[in-house]
């Protein structure tokens, strides 16, 4: 009879290897790659949480938990509120061009 061994998985959070302007916008670029509008407002989460959830709520107007709730990948924040943590965040949104088109 074989014996089961049990697996441990540490906790993990992206925002605690979130630790410079470099590291933060490589992944935000990542992130947008993927097209995913709620896996960008959780990306946002994770770099809010790595600075200071409580003072960006502040510098955008909002309570923590309503920010933490709106950049959670569940909420579904207006692009107001993503446009404002992301200068808050001192980031600028930008649109560039694909390089492959969608298809007609």
């Amino acid at each position: 009879m074989a014996t089961q061994q049990q697996v441990t998985f540490s906790h993990y959070d992206t925002a605690e290897y979130l630790q410079t302007e470099e590291e933060i916008a490589a992944y935000l670029e990542a992130v947008m790659e993927e097209n995913d509008p709620s896996l960008l407002a959780a990306a946002l989460g994770d770099v809010a949480r790595a600075r200071n959830m409580s003072q960006l709520a502040k510098e955008v107007g909002m309570s923590r938990e309503g920010l933490y709730k709106a950049l959670s990948g569940e909420g579904n924040p207006a692009f107001s509120t993503i446009n404002k943590v992301a200068n808050a965040l001192g980031l600028q949104l930008t649109i560039k061009p694909m390089s492959q088109p969608p298809a007609p």
